[in-house]
């Protein structure tokens, strides 16, 4: 069992308790999530994913892909068989299967494909203009000086207003 300690980031970091919780509940969940089915994630570009499962015998119709708030959740749900079948060997596990996956803040299923046994998930990641870096730029004056002469009177009018008028 894996403990993880975070309490020097709470010492120095501040509005990071959402990320402990996220940290806390992925090491409790991966632990009861079975193995099935198979699958890989991977990076297609800069910003860009793709989740790859292994979802042989599974049918467009028994397959259900859901995004609710950060969580990708997929499942497979096969019909209960009518006729009892006979197999000397069965290696094609055929039951019932969800899967969750965590998704970072503004990441979004583009599409999904199902392709020789596979379902493929597209996600991306877009970051709102208002979280992307920008530019600050530097004006030269003496920042000290312009605010002290603007600074109001006790009388209310502005310090330089008053000099003119005076």
């Amino acid at each position: 069992m894996r403990n993880l300690d975070l309490s020097p980031l709470y010492r120095s970091a501040i509005g990071f308790d959402r990320l402990a919780n996220l940290l806390d509940n992925m090491t409790t969940t991966e632990q009861n999530q079975p193995a099935y089915p198979p699958y890989n994630i991977e990076l297609t570009g800069e910003d860009a994913y793709r989740i790859s499962m292994a979802v042989a015998g599974f049918d467009e119709s028994e397959l259900d892909i859901q995004m609710e708030q950060n969580r990708l959740t997929v499942s497979g749900k096969k019909p209960a068989e009518e006729g009892k079948r006979n197999f000397l060997h069965r290696g094609i596990a055929a039951r019932n299967f969800e899967r969750r996956f965590q998704l970072a803040d503004h990441v979004r299923v583009t599409g999904a494909q199902l392709a020789n046994g596979l379902l493929h998930v597209e996600l991306v990641r877009e970051i709102p203009e208002a979280m992307k870096p920008r530019k600050i730029s530097i004006s030269s004056g003496n920042l000290l000086q312009s605010s002290q002469s603007e600074a109001p009177r006790a009388d209310g009018e502005n310090a330089q207003a008053g000099e003119q008028a005076a």
